[in-house]
């Protein structure tokens, strides 16, 4: 007896347009859960003509897809570029799913930027599932696939058929839903970072022709008119003034604002001046840190200008006085070009040091090796590592772990919101400790230095608050926990004395609204330094000098 025996080396055969537009209909069914839970948030299906608004967007959608896809698509080029293409959405869609973010040009620059240590702490053995859900079918249909050749003219008739073909389709899609579409998308901006791989690829085409033409062109002088004012007379010894940039600490945590728990105890103990109204530039440090650092600010907020221009540690340096950075983070995102920089290594903190992270303590030892010795007049700005998540259990020693039980996993997934909470305040207690040891090393120079200190975070951050986590959802629309962070200045009473400042009107001021634009002019005014772009509006102590 004869059996048929089935053809094992069967490999389906598919033109590249073909392809094309099956895995553009992947997309737009299964790797876009965000796009369509946000439309029919928008519009429910119960509504009259729902079925129809989501049949012809899904069509819609599609066909915009397949343009994307099929352009650069020949014979050689469909399957690597396929693949790559399907790798990388499946990992878009799933941190866009596991964090609720949307893939802006900011957040795709943030993951640009990102460096190593960061990116390993988002990855775990939980990822593998979900990406197979999400790539494993349409990368077996590439590969099992074969692509058959045809002349070139019968290759060119068959793109612009099908280019032809998507142009129609679209076209009459988006006629019969163009009066909702239009409105929705007016209301509804951010929902066009949700469309997957849309979105990351026409970010990414931003983002690079931004920093192309920003790397191009030398940043543009600012305050180079800058000069030490009047009251540097006054001034018998130098000046040592810290700059703290803190990292994803949100205002709502912050015990000296009010949060029912005490993450800031070390803190209220010191004299310091908290603010209590403090919002940021952006809801990410890749534009909240050039912002904050910015003559302009969000005021007048215009990215490329703030990209291609001098930044204030160049003003103060303008001004003859030593600046100094000094980076427990993924770098200054261009702000410290030209100044003296200096980042920890494990061989200089074998204790604080674990791979490729420091805990922020290291800052300290930092300052100490540029301060101790040197008598100039010197700003020093600290950029920690903060609360940087989605691993909050690795910001801090053991001896902090305060609140538990905390989660000790960059897996977010696997602990609950309570733990998440809990190593979020314990990282903040860190905090809390680094900065009373950063005011306790300028309380002992107090015989030798003017010493001052003022500390701004540079983003909040969400919890789980409905549904979202981590930071970097689209300004217009995040949270106030993702824009309101802490603020807080100490000032040793040489620092006051010598510059004509009232503590108790900088207590009073601080009780009123701030922001990240307050820091640049403020800053200025600290230290007296006179330049054209120095904003009195934006400078805190205006009101406050004696």
């Amino acid at each position: 007896m004869t059996f048929l025996k089935p053809n094992r080396s069967f490999r389906p055969t598919l033109h590249a347009e073909t392809l094309a537009l099956l895995l553009s209909l992947w997309f737009t069914a299964v790797c876009n859960p965000l796009f369509w839970h946000a439309i029919f948030t928008e519009r429910p299906l119960g509504q009259p003509g729902a079925w129809l608004f989501a049949g012809a967007l899904a069509v819609l959608v599609t066909g915009l897809h397949f343009i994307l896809l099929v352009l650069p698509l020949s014979r050689w080029t469909t399957k690597p570029l396929l693949t790559v293409l399907v790798l990388t959405t499946a990992f878009a869609t799933y941190f866009m799913r596991k964090y609720y973010v949307y893939l802006d040009p900011e957040m795709l620059r943030n993951v640009l930027r990102t460096d190593t240590r960061e990116a390993s702490e988002l990855f775990s053995a939980d990822m593998l599932l979900p990406l197979l859900a999400y790539a494993a079918l349409p990368l077996a249909l590439i590969w099992r696939t074969g692509i058959p050749r045809v002349s070139l003219p019968k290759a060119a008739l068959r793109r612009v058929l099908s280019l032809g073909a998507a142009v129609v389709a679209i076209v009459a899609s988006g006629f019969l839903i163009f009066q909702d579409l239009s409105s929705m998308m007016r209301e509804k901006k951010e929902i066009r970072y949700l469309l997957t791989p849309g979105n990351y690829l026409v970010s990414l085409a931003r983002t690079v022709g931004a920093d192309a033409g920003t790397a191009v062109h030398a940043r543009a002088p600012v305050g180079t008119d800058a000069k030490l004012g009047g009251r540097w007379t006054q001034r018998k010894k130098p000046v040592l003034f810290v700059v703290f940039i803190g990292e994803t600490a949100r205002a709502a945590n912050w015990g000296l604002s009010g949060y029912p728990r005490q993450t800031t105890p070390q803190l209220a103990g010191l004299d310091v001046i908290n603010f209590t109204d403090v919002t940021a530039c952006g809801t990410s440090t890749e534009v909240s840190l050039p912002c904050m650092f910015s003559h302009l600010g969000r005021n007048a907020y215009d990215e490329a200008k703030i990209r291609g221009s001098e930044s204030l540690p160049d003003v103060l340096k303008h001004a003859g006085l030593r600046v100094l950075w000094l980076d427990n983070q993924s770098g200054c995102k261009g702000i410290c070009d030209g100044i003296e920089s200096w980042k920890p290594t494990a061989a200089d903190f074998p204790k604080e040091c674990k791979g490729s992270a420091c805990l922020d303590e290291v800052l300290i030892g930092g300052m100490r090796k540029a301060i101790d010795g040197n008598n100039e007049s010197t700003v020093l700005i600290l950029h920690q590592l903060g609360n940087h998540g989605p691993a909050y259990g690795k910001r801090y020693p053991p001896e902090f772990r305060r609140f538990t039980p905390d989660c000790q996993s960059s897996d977010l997934g696997r602990c609950t919101q309570e733990e998440i909470v809990n190593a979020y305040d314990n990282a903040l207690l860190y905090t809390d400790h680094v900065l009373a040891q950063t005011i306790a090393y300028l309380k002992s120079k107090q015989a030798t230095h003017d010493t001052a200190l003022i500390y701004v975070s540079d983003h909040g951050e969400s919890l789980g608050e409905n549904g979202l986590y981590l930071h970097g959802v689209p300004y217009a629309i995040a949270p106030d926990v993702q824009k309101k962070v802490p603020m807080l200045l100490w000032l040793s009473p040489g620092f006051a004395a010598s510059g004509g400042l009232r503590a108790d009107c900088l207590r009073e001021r601080a009780k009123r609204p701030a922001s990240h634009d307050n820091l640049y002019h403020s800053t200025l005014g600290f230290l007296d330094v006179e330049t054209a772009v120095r904003n009195p509006a934006f400078d805190l102590t205006r009101e406050c000098r004696s």
